[in-house]
C-alpha cells in the first residue's frame, strides 16, 4: 500500500465563515456581536505592534514584563478571559511608541 504524504491544506476564510453564519443564525449573530469591541481592540493592538515592527518578546523587555505576559494580553481580548487594565494598555501603546487613545462613537442604527 502506497502513502500520500502530500500536504493539502485545507482552504478557510474566517470572515467569510463568520459572515455566514451571522446572516443564517441569530444565536451566533448575538455572540459574536457581543465581541466586537474585543476584537476591535486586540485588532488594534496586532496592528500597534506591527506597525511598530515589534515582536511580543520586544514588547515585553520594553513593558518590563516576560513574553509569557504580552501573549496573554493579546489573547485575554480575544477570549473576554480577562480584560487588561487602561494602565496595561497605555504600557503596550507606549511600548509600540504609541499612545492610548479611547474614542467613543454613537451606535449605528
Amino acid at each position: 500500500m502506497e502513502e500520500n504524504n502530500t500536504y493539502n491544506p485545507v482552504p478557510f476564510d474566517p470572515k467569510a465563515y463568520a459572515a455566514e453564519q451571522r446572516a443564517k443564525d441569530p444565536e451566533f449573530k448575538v455572540a459574536y456581536d457581543s465581541l466586537e469591541d474585543e476584537f476591535s481592540a486586540l485588532a488594534a493592538l496586532l496592528e500597534a505592534r506591527g506597525k511598530a515592527g515589534l515582536t511580543q518578546a520586544e514588547i515585553a523587555s520594553r513593558m518590563g514584563v516576560s513574553q509569557p505576559v504580552v501573549a496573554r494580553i493579546e489573547s485575554s481580548l480575544g477570549s473576554q478571559s480577562h480584560s487588561p487594565s487602561l494602565h496595561t494598555l497605555r504600557r503596550y501603546a507606549q511600548a509600540c511608541g504609541m499612545k492610548l487613545v479611547i474614542q467613543m462613537v454613537r451606535e449605528e442604527e
